[in-house]
């Protein structure tokens, strides 16, 4: 049994992840992590901060907000346990933290805590192997209205697989309407829509000579990454010190 602190705990997504972690028997809840509401909720006890928890537990999986990873790093080092990183919109200095912390324990980081996402990266990156110059790419990102960070850190992790594929020659593009000139061959277009309560969909299309190819994800809920985010908890309990994503959690050759 995996015991897990979930960070954010009282915000939609812990309480998302409380719900799907009740329903399975090879991980539980032990504490709660929430800066502005330390209500209880459920028959575990809510601290305001990490070095509050009353038991270590096998690992931490954050849904709060990017401010919170430095205590997070501090506690996880301090106490050698690994850590979900499940929040997104984070810095540069926050990402090289990250990478850091994981050369002494193991971090699971990725943007997206979807099957279905990371599935749609790795065919994005087939299609680009194959189409390659000859197609035009552009990256279509809809998330809610609430949403800060734009474009997402989701619509960036594609555009880095696809740019890997085609050995990193593409630049990206955010404001085309600022750029007075015909699209390049090297360009990756990524376009952010924000509206109503969209939860998350991304388009990866390809524009060739008269025919387009799209992949298409479509989120309904945000219980996809919550499921995500748990399955990469059980992963990585007890693993040795890395940078883990979720193409370690599955296969997708």
């Amino acid at each position: 049994m995996v015991k897990t602190v979930i960070c954010g705990a009282n915000g939609k997504m812990g309480r998302v992840l409380n719900d799907i972690i009740s329903k399975r028997s090879d991980v539980e809840i032990i504490g709660g992590i929430d800066l502005n509401d330390t209500t209880p909720y459920a028959d575990f006890k809510i601290v305001k901060k990490p070095g509050d928890l009353m038991d270590k537990p096998d690992v931490i999986i954050d849904f709060s907000h990017p401010s919170a990873l430095y205590d997070l790093c501090e506690y996880c080092l301090t106490n050698g346990v690994p850590l979900v990183v499940a929040t997104t919109g984070y810095d540069e200095q926050q990402k090289a933290l990250i990478r850091k912390t994981a050369e002494q324990i193991p971090v699971f980081f990725t943007f997206n805590m979807s099957l279905g996402i990371n599935l749609l990266s790795s065919l994005a990156q087939k299609a680009a192997s194959i189409l390659g110059g000859q197609f035009d790419i552009e990256i279509v990102e809809k998330h809610h209205n609430q949403k800060i960070d734009a474009p997402s850190g989701t619509a960036l992790m594609l555009a880095d697989a696809l740019n890997e594929a085609l050995d990193s020659k593409m630049k990206y593009v955010y404001d085309r309407h600022s750029v007075r000139q015909k699209r390049e061959k090297n360009e990756i277009g990524i376009h952010a829509i924000r509206g109503g309560t969209i939860v998350g969909e991304h388009d990866i299309i390809f524009a060739g000579r008269d025919e387009v190819i799209t992949l298409s994800h479509h989120a309904a809920s945000k219980e996809v990454f919550a499921a995500g985010a748990v399955n990469a908890a059980v992963y990585i309990a007890g693993k040795p010190a890395g940078l883990y994503d979720m193409k370690d959690v599955i296969d997708l050759s």
